[in-house]
C-alpha cells in the first residue's frame, strides 16, 4: 500500500471513530433491568466496532512514516485498546459470564468470526526486540557458566548439527515434503511483497531520528529568539497583578506555589476581583464554622438515622438499573480526535510528499514547552520580588505558607514495602534467580498457534436454556484481552481495569502451559516459575519464602513486562496436604504471595498466571482471593476438533486428501484434548509412514488405534471441574464479605456460577457404557 492509501484509511477510521463517540453518551444513561438484552446488544455492537477500529489503527501505525502523525496514532491506538478492555469488562458484568455469545451480533452486523479476533499491536514486539535480545544473551551467558563446555566440544556439536540439518532437508525434498527450488522462487515473490513493510519501518527510524534532531534545534532556537521577550512579558503581567490586587484589597496577594501551577494559575483562573471576593468569603466562612461546631453534635444523630433509609433506597435503585461505568479512555480518545480534526484533517499531503515533519506544528509544540520552562524561572524571581515589596511597602515580613488541607477519606497509593535487598543490584538478583531456576527462558510460541474454531450456536443454546461452553477460540481471545494487551503497553495497562492474576482451569492436555508461553512470546515478558515442584529445597527456613517472593516480584517490576507462572496452583491452597507432597511444603508461599499481589498497581506490568487441572483439591476461597479471573477450559467441541485435526496434520507436512475423513475423526474424538490429538498424530505420522504416503494415502482408521490407547476426559471429570469452580467459588467469595467485595468478586468468577448451574450442551451420556467415552475406544 502507498502512503496515500494509509492516509485514506486514517481518514475513514476517524469517520468511524466519530460515530462511535456519538454512541458513547447514551450508554451512560441508566437502563431498566427488563431491557437487559438490548443493553447487552448495544455493548456487544460497540465492542465489535472498537475491535475493528483497533485493527485499523494498528495497521496504520505500523506503516505510517510521518513522525508527528505516528505520535498521535500511538495515543489513539493505546486509548482504543484500553476502551476495548473496558467494554469487555462491561460485557462480563452485563452478561454475568466471561464468554458472552456474540454470534447473533456478528450476523446482524454482517461480520465474520475473523472480525472478533483480538488484534495484538505489532509494536509490542518491535519495541521490545532489542531488550529481549539483550536479555537472551545475558541469560545464555549465565547458563553457560553453570554448564561449562570446552570450545572444541561446542564447535564439533555445531558442525554436526549443521550437517544433520542439511541431510534432513535433502531427504525431505526428495520425498516431496519440502518445496523444490522452483517452488521456493514462487514463495520468494510473496516474501518480497512483505519486504516493503520492513522497508517502511526502516524509513520510520530515519524520519524519527531527523525529527528528534529537529526538536532539539527548534527548542534551542525558540529559547534564544523568543525566550527573552516571553520572560519580560510574564514579569510585566505579574507585576501588574500585584499592583491591582494591592489597590483592591490593600495588601499584596499570596503567590501560588509550584504544585498548584505557579503564575500560570493566576492568569488561567483568577482576576483581582476574584481575589477580593475570595478574601471576603474566607472571613464569612470562619464565622460560619464556629456556629456549625455547636450544632454538629445534634445533627450527627439525625444523620445516622437517615443513612440507613438512604442506603436501602440506593440498593433498590442499583438492582433495578444497568449502567456503564465512566471511562478513562473516552476523554483521551476525544482529545486525540479533536487534534486530528484541527491539525491533520485539512492538511494537504502534497505539502510533505517525502513524509517529513511539519515545522510549524513542531514550533507550536516547542513554544509551549519553552514557555513553561521560562515560567518556572520567572516564578522564582517574582516570589523574591514579592517578598521585597512586602518589606518595603507594607513593612510585612514573609508570610508562612499554609499547607493544603487534607480531605478526609481513604488513603491512596501503594503501601510502602520494606525492601529486603536494599544493597543488591538488579543484575545480581537476576543472576541469582536464573541460577536457582526461578527465572527461565520461555519457548517461542505464537498465540495464533493455539488453534480452535468459533462457537456458532451460542445464542441458540442460550435461548434453549443450555449454557454454551467456551470454545478454544474464546479461550484464546480471553488470554489476549486479560494478559497480552495489558502486559504489552504501560499506557494500556494504566488505563484498563486492573487485573493482577488469572487462573487457567482445565483437564491435562488443554494447552495451559502453551498459553503461558504464548503470553511471554507476544509481549517479550520474563518468565518466573513459582510452581511448588520447582521450589523444593530453594530458599529454606522461616524467612526463606518471604525473601524468595520479594526478590521475584522486585525483579519482575524492575524488568517488566513479567509473567509469574504457578503450575499445579491448587497445591498452594491444599485442603489437606497429601503425604507425597509434604516434603515440598507447597503452602509456604501462600501468605507472602497474597501480600505481594496487593502491592501491584496500574502501571506495574506484572501478571500472575496459575494453571491447574485439579481445583477440587484446593480451598476455593483462598484460590479466589489470589486469582481475580478464573478461565475454565472445557473439552474442545466438534468445530474446534475439526480445525485441530486439519492444522496439526498439515503442520507435520502432510496435505489431507479426500481419502482422509477429518469430519469422522472430529466426531469420534469427542472427549479428547488437543494434547491427545497431537500425541495420536505424532505416533501415526512416523518417518517410515511419510515414505509410504505416495503409495498409501492417510485414512481416518489409522488414528483410531492410537486414540484407543489414550484415556479421554470423561464427562464426569468435566462436571466435577465445573461444579468446583461453579457454586463453590461464588459461595466462598460471598460469605463474610461486604456488599462492595461481593460486587468486586462476583463478575470475576461469575462464569463459574453459571457453569455450575447449567447443563453442558455437548455429548449425551451413553446408555451402554454409562460414560461419554466412545464405544469403539472402550472396546479397544
Amino acid at each position: 500500500m502507498s502512503e496515500g492509501a494509509y492516509q485514506r484509511l486514517w481518514e475513514s477510521s476517524h469517520v468511524i471513530l466519530q460515530e462511535l463517540l456519538d454512541q458513547e453518551q447514551p450508554l451512560l444513561e441508566p437502563v431498566p433491568y427488563r431491557e437487559r438484552q438490548s443493553f447487552q446488544y448495544r455493548l456487544a455492537s460497540l465492542y465489535l466496532h472498537y475491535l475493528g477500529l483497533l485493527r485499523r489503527f494498528d495497521t496504520i501505525y505500523d506503516q505510517m512514516v510521518q513522525p508527528q502523525k505516528r505520535r498521535l496514532l500511538r495515543r489513539l491506538l493505546d486509548c482504543v485498546a484500553g476502551r476495548v478492555l473496558e467494554l469487555k469488562d462491561e460485557l462480563v458484568r452485563a452478561d454475568l459470564c466471561e464468554n458472552p455469545c456474540l454470534d447473533r451480533v456478528l450476523q446482524d452486523l454482517k461480520l465474520t468470526p475473523a472480525d472478533l479476533e483480538v488484534p495484538i499491536p505489532k509494536y509490542f514486539l518491535l519495541e521490545q526486540s532489542t531488550a529481549v535480545r539483550e536479555r537472551g544473551l545475558i541469560l545464555a551467558k549465565i547458563l553457560s557458566r553453570l554448564e561449562p563446555e570446552s570450545s572444541q566440544k561446542v564447535w564439533k556439536g555445531y558442525l554436526q548439527r549443521k550437517r544433520t540439518q542439511q541431510d534432513r532437508r535433502t531427504e525431505m525434498e526428495f520425498i516431496g515434503m519440502l518445496p523444490s527450488p522452483n517452488q521456493v522462487e514462487h514463495l520468494s515473490i510473496i516474501s518480497q511483497a512483505c519486504l516493503w513493510e520492513d522497508v517502511r519501518r526502516l524509513r520510520q527510524v530515519e524520519k524519527e531520528e531527523e525529527f528528534q534532531a529537529a526538536m532539539v534545534k527548534a527548542h534551542d532556537s525558540l529559547a534564544e529568539t523568543e525566550g527573552p521577550d516571553m520572560k519580560e512579558k510574564m514579569k510585566e503581567q505579574i507585576r501588574q497583578w500585584f499592583i491591582e490586587c494591592h489597590d483592591l484589597t490593600g495588601r499584596f496577594p499570596d503567590y501560588p506555589d509550584a504544585s498548584s501551577g505557579g503564575s500560570y494559575s493566576i492568569f488561567a483562573d483568577k482576576t483581582p476581583e476574584q481575589v477580593r471576593m475570595e478574601l471576603e468569603m474566607q472571613v464569612q466562612e470562619n464565622k460560619k464554622k464556629e456556629q456549625e461546631k455547636s450544632n454538629e453534635k445534634g445533627k450527627d444523630e439525625k444523620k445516622k438515622n437517615k443513612k440507613g433509609k438512604e442506603e436501602k433506597a440506593k440498593k433498590g435503585e442499583v438492582d433495578a438499573v444497568l449502567q456503564v461505568l465512566p471511562s478513562k479512555c473516552i476523554p483521551m480518545i476525544s482529545a486525540g480526535h479533536e487534534e486530528y480534526l484541527n491539525t491533520w484533517k485539512n492538511q494537504c499531503e502534497s505539502i510533505q510528499p517525502s513524509q517529513n515533519y511539519d515545522s510549524e506544528t513542531l514550533r507550536e509544540e516547542k513554544r509551549k514547552e519553552v514557555e513553561l520552562e521560562i515560567r518556572i524561572q520567572v516564578d522564582e524571581l517574582m516570589r523574591q520580588e514579592l517578598r521585597n515589596l512586602r518589606l518595603v511597602v507594607d513593612k510585612e515580613e514573609e508570610r508562612p505558607l499554609r499547607a493544603p488541607k487534607k480531605t478526609p477519606g481513604k488513603k491512596t497509593g501503594r503501601k510502602k514495602e520494606k525492601d529486603l535487598t536494599p544493597n543488591r543490584s538488579v543484575e545480581s538478583l537476576y543472576e541469582e534467580l536464573v541460577i536457582s531456576g526461578l527465572l527461565r527462558k520461555s519457548e517461542s510460541v505464537a498465540l495464533k498457534d493455539y488453534v480452535g474454531d468459533f462457537l456458532y450456536l451460542g445464542s441458540a443454546l442460550s435461548l434453549a436454556k443450555k449454557l454454551p461452553m467456551p470454545s478454544l477460540f474464546d479461550i484464546r481471545q480471553n488470554v489476549a484481552l486479560y494478559a497480552v494487551l495489558r502486559l504489552g503497553s504501560p499506557d494500556i495497562h494504566a488505563m484498563a481495569p486492573l487485573i493482577r492474576s488469572i487462573l487457567l482451569v482445565g483437564p491435562c492436555g488443554m494447552g495451559k502451559k502453551m498459553l503461558v508461553k504464548a503470553v511471554c512470546t507476544e509481549t517479550g515478558a520474563n518468565l518466573f516459575d513459582l510452581s511448588p515442584g520447582n521450589l523444593l529445597g530453594k530458599y529454606p527456613g522461616r524467612n526463606g519464602a518471604q525473601m524468595m517472593v520479594h526478590i521475584v516480584f522486585k525483579v519482575a517490576r524492575l524488568l517488566q513486562p513479567s509473567v509469574i507462572w504457578i503450575g499445579n496452583a491448587e497445591k498452594n491452597f491444599y485442603k489437606k496436604i497429601p503425604k507425597e507432597d509434604r516434603e515440598m511444603d507447597p503452602k509456604r508461599i501462600k501468605k507472602d504471595l497474597t501480600k505481594a499481589l496487593r502491592l501491584l498497581t496500574p502501571g506495574d506490568r506484572v501478571m500472575l498466571i496459575g494453571t491447574t487441572s485439579q481445583p477440587q483439591l484446593a480451598e476455593i476461597r483462598g484460590l479466589c482471593r489470589v486469582y481475580e479471573r478464573i478461565l475454565f477450559m472445557p473439552r474442545p467441541d466438534y468445530a474446534s476438533r475439526y480445525v485441530l485435526w486439519k492444522r496439526m496434520i498439515e503442520a507435520r507436512g502432510v496435505q489431507p486428501t479426500q481419502h482422509l475423513d477429518i469430519s469422522a475423526l472430529a466426531k469420534v474424538s469427542d472427549g479428547y484434548t488437543p494434547g491427545h490429538i497431537l500425541q495420536a498424530i505424532q505416533s501415526v505420522l512416523s518417518e517410515r509412514r511419510f515414505l509410504q504416503l505416495s503409495k498409501r494415502p492417510l485414512v481416518a482408521c489409522e488414528f483410531l488405534g492410537q486414540l484407543a490407547k489414550l484415556d479421554p476426559v470423561y464427562r464426569e471429570e468435566e462436571e466435577s471441574l465445573k461444579k468446583t469452580i461453579g457454586g463453590n467459588v461464588w459461595s466462598s467469595a460471598g460469605k463474610g464479605a461486604g456488599n462492595h467485595q461481593e460486587m468486586h468478586l462476583g463478575p470475576s468468577h461469575l462464569i463459574s456460577l453459571r457453569v455450575g448451574a447449567c447443563k453442558d450442551h455437548r455429548g449425551i451420556r451413553s446408555p451402554l457404557t454409562g460414560t461419554s467415552r466412545p464405544h469403539w475406544a472402550r472396546r479397544a
